[in-house]
């Protein structure tokens, strides 16, 4: 086996892990919940993820040089964007209340649709994959959670606006990160996501030293695996897989999350809901493998 196709085989396989965390990661915010509000719980994970990072930041101020006329101060850029993670995280994590963590996982999913639909609103052109990616994606939501009299679930409602906010992370992040530091900005970003939430947490929730003890495992997870070690993992994947590769794979968060949901927390999925699922993991894979799709949501910005 060539040494490129064997390095691509683990970029990929790097990549897949990190879906496996990503998707998991519903199941721990769940459980979290268990114990901890759901900003309490958004606040100290972000806050522990971002510490995570401090050494890689370190180094990466170290060792990076950016062009003097490309450059957005990380603190900047970080602020910018962890008030968007803040806005998507708090729909997330508040939705996962109300609804099911495989459910949350599919709905939360859609954000690589939206992206390119707001890229229409940027003036960019779209393909006919695009299109097809939204009809997908409605119906599949349509039979995953729309109820009776086209009611919607709070929770899917709320997982469905975090979607929509999460693809207006993907593209401030596309347009910041080759005008910065990624690494450090991804700190700031974490760091101004928790500081939002636990300001949040101290006017409305409870806080107390046993329900964080109660919850560190979901905490330690959500934080080192999901924040800390999967931006990490991602960024040494990324260097090397193709954009729309790594894409793929990470959108498989979702069926990692339905199937964590099933394993840990014993939920269960109809017929309709299933194939609400697989209508939805079809619209993302069309979006990201229609051929002519651009390469990188960089191109938006």
């Amino acid at each position: 086996m060539s040494s490129n196709k064997t390095e691509m085989l683990q970029t990929n396989a790097i990549l897949l892990f990190v879906a496996v965390i990503w998707g998991f990661g519903f199941v721990a915010q769940r459980l979290g919940m268990d114990h901890l509000g759901p900003f309490t719980f958004n606040g100290i994970r972000f806050i522990l993820g971002g510490l995570c990072l401090l050494p890689l930041a370190m180094r990466s101020r170290r060792t990076q040089q950016m062009p003097a006329h490309r450059v957005v101060s990380p603190a900047t850029a970080g602020i910018c964007a962890g008030i968007l993670l803040f806005i998507a995280a708090s729909l997330q994590q508040v939705g996962l209340v109300y609804t099911s963590a495989g459910k949350a996982g599919f709905i939360t999913g859609i954000y690589v649709v939206f992206v390119p639909l707001i890229g229409l609103l940027l003036g960019k052109n779209s393909t006919p994959g695009t299109w097809l990616g939204v009809v997908l994606a409605i119906s599949g939501l349509y039979l995953l959670s729309i109820q009776g009299a086209f009611r919607l679930n709070v929770g899917d409602a709320l997982e469905l606006a975090g979607a929509l906010f999460w693809a207006l992370h993907v593209v401030a992040l596309a347009y910041f990160s080759p005008r910065t530091s990624p690494v450090r900005l991804a700190m700031v970003q974490f760091y101004v996501c928790g500081l939002c939430s636990l300001v949040i947490a101290a006017l409305f929730e409870p806080i107390s030293l046993q329900s964080i003890g109660a919850a560190y495992q979901a905490l330690l997870y959500s934080s080192i695996l999901s924040v800390g070690a999967g931006y990490t993992l991602q960024v040494v994947a990324q260097q090397k897989a193709r954009p729309s590769h790594a894409a793929i794979l990470l959108s498989m968060e979702a069926p990692f999350a339905a199937l964590g949901g099933w394993l840990i927390l014993q939920e269960t999925l109809t017929m309709r809901a299933l194939l609400g699922c697989g209508l939805m993991l079809a619209a993302i894979l069309i979006t990201q493998l229609w051929p002519d799709r651009q390469e990188s949501v960089a191109n938006l910005v």
